[in-house]
C-alpha cells in the first residue's frame, strides 16, 4: 500500500493537525532518516504553508495544535512541537508546549529544524547577496560546480528548485540537479 493510502487511511481522510478535509497531501517532516510513513504526516495546504513560511502563520489556525500535539503518531507531535515552539511568544502555545514529553530520539528531532532555539541561535543560510534562504525555496547557481564523488559539473544559471536547509551548517543546502541529489555551498548560489 502506498503512503498515500496509508496516511489516508491513518487520518481518516483528514489533516492530521487541524482535521480539514480540503487540500491534503503527504507532508514528509524533516530531516528523514528513512522516509516513509514514521516520517510523513497527511496535512492541509493551509498548515503546510504556514509550516514552510515562518512569520506567516494565522495564530488562532494553530489553536487546533491543543488536540493534534496528543496524536499517537511521531511525526504529528514533532510537527504540533515545532510549531508551538514557533508561537510560543504568544503565550497559550507555551503552556502547551509544557505539556509535552518526548523520549530523546524524538525530541532530537523535533529541535533538529532549530524551532526550539532562541532566534540569537539559530542556523541563519543566506545566499551569495545575503538574502536568507527558506525550506522549498528555488536558487540558481552563479558558478560551475564540480560534483565531488562525480564526474557531474552543475553548470552556472542551472535552477534548483524545493532546497532542503543542512540545519548544521549554515553554508550548506541541498538540492536536485539533473535528477542527482547534491550538497551546495550557500555562497554560489542566488535565490529567485
Amino acid at each position: 500500500m502506498s503512503i498515500d493510502r496509508e496516511l489516508i487511511k491513518r487520518s481518516g481522510s483528514k489533516c492530521e493537525l487541524c482535521t480539514s478535509t480540503e487540500n491534503l497531501k503527504v507532508y514528509t517532516v524533516l530531516p528523514t532518516q528513512k522516509g516513509g510513513l514514521d516520517e510523513s504526516i497527511y496535512a492541509c495546504t493551509t498548515c503546510i504553508d504556514q509550516i514552510e513560511t515562518p512569520g506567516n502563520e494565522d495564530l488562532n489556525h494553530w489553536r487546533c495544535l491543543n488536540d493534534s500535539m496528543w496524536s499517537e503518531h511521531t511525526p504529528v507531535q514533532v510537527v504540533a512541537w515545532r510549531m508551538l515552539s514557533r508561537l510560543r511568544s504568544a503565550g497559550w502555545p507555551q503552556e502547551l508546549l509544557e505539556q509535552m514529553y518526548f523520549d530523546e530520539d524524538t525530541l532530537a528531532w523535533a529541535q533538529a529544524t532549530g524551532e526550539g532555539e532562541e532566534d540569537e541561535n539559530k542556523i541563519i543560510h543566506r545566499d551569495s547577496n545575503g538574502v536568507i534562504l527558506e525550506h522549498g525555496d528555488s536558487v540558481v547557481l552563479i558558478k560551475d560546480l564540480k560534483v565531488k564523488g562525480s564526474s557531474m559539473v552543475a553548470k552556472q544559471g542551472t535552477a534548483v528548485r524545493n532546497i532542503r536547509l543542512d540545519h548544521e551548517n549554515a553554508e550548506y543546502i541541498e538540492g536536485k540537479v539533473d535528477g542527482q541529489t547534491i550538497v551546495i555551498i550557500t555562497q554560489y548560489v542566488k535565490k529567485t
